[in-house]
């Protein structure tokens, strides 16, 4: 448990997997729940990988996920169970791919589309990673940026923190006026304890982190902030690209900027990358953003 009472580290982790381990229901069904502290409606990184957790299961275990595209059209509520629903599309010689729908009362609150793949070996090149970020051990931990915000400590005190999370820059919820506009926003994190070896359980914890800071990139280019005097948002939809084998336990810096934001959505874009510069996901998610006032 850290300084201001979150649960963090291995315990936090452990709530995480019993999020992501979902109850089959029936054929192609599943049932999961959300953690009994929370905000007030679902996050959308976690609908996500619950989702990407029913698809999976109904894969060959050879086949490992190699992209997803997703649409948030409801907001959930985090007191209810959803409901996963699994469509078979299509398992050819290569691919399999699977339609994964979350419900709630009966209603769509999610769907996404995941692709998986069995291994095979091609061309190999990537981008090179950013130079000169200074590495996780180099920049404050969430701990140290809370401690200049007692204000914001209310609901982090409150909700657990599975995910180990150090922004190279200004983060987006410190107050207004405190940040500087910058093109990317770039942030260290890893799970913050110890993952089974499973590779669906990795990616589907890379899911649920690549949603806590990809729309705040948006706001960064113009030095802009969340809550009062600044911006809410909420997701509109995620594509996740898997390129390469990794561990979400260890440390990836996520590289995130916005290409364009008009008529109250933005558009982010995100690269994941290891501490040796490899590239291992891709993200880009759209999301609706309104200025609030004070």
């Amino acid at each position: 448990m850290s300084a201001s009472g979150a649960v963090v580290g291995q315990a936090a982790v452990d709530q995480l997997l019993e999020v992501l381990d979902l109850s089959p229901t029936g054929e192609r069904a599943f049932r999961g729940m959300s953690p009994q502290v929370g905000p007030q409606r679902v996050y959308g990184g976690q609908v996500a990988g619950q989702a990407l957790v029913a698809a999976g299961r109904t894969v060959d275990p050879e086949r490992f996920v190699h992209s997803l595209h997703g649409y948030f059209v409801r907001p959930g509520d985090p007191s209810e169970p959803i409901d996963y629903q699994v469509e078979c599309v299509r398992d050819g010689r290569s691919f399999s791919v699977r339609r994964s729908v979350a419900l709630q009362h009966d209603k769509p609150i999610f769907f996404m589309s995941a692709s998986f793949q069995r291994q095979e070996e091609g061309l190999d090149h990537h981008a090179p990673s950013p130079p000169n970020v200074p590495g996780p051990d180099e920049v404050p931990t969430m701990t140290d940026r809370l401690a200049r915000y007692p204000e914001r400590l209310g609901i982090w005190a409150l909700i657990p923190r599975p995910i180990d999370v150090r922004y190279v820059g200004e983060p987006g919820w410190v107050r207004p006026g405190d940040r500087p506009a910058e093109p990317n926003q770039r942030v260290w994190m890893r799970i913050d304890g110890k993952l089974p070896d499973d590779p669906l359980l990795h990616a589907c914890a890379l899911t649920y982190a690549s949603d806590l800071t990809l729309l705040d990139s948006v706001l960064s280019v113009h030095g802009e902030v969340w809550g009062p005097g600044g911006v809410v948002g909420a997701s509109l939809d995620h594509a996740l690209w898997f390129h390469r084998p990794f561990r979400a336990d260890e440390w990836f810096l996520y590289d995130c900027w916005s290409p364009s934001a008009s008529g109250a959505r933005g558009l982010a874009a995100g690269r994941m990358f290891t501490r040796d510069g490899r590239q291992i996901a891709s993200a880009v998610q759209e999301g609706l953003l309104r200025r609030v006032g004070e």
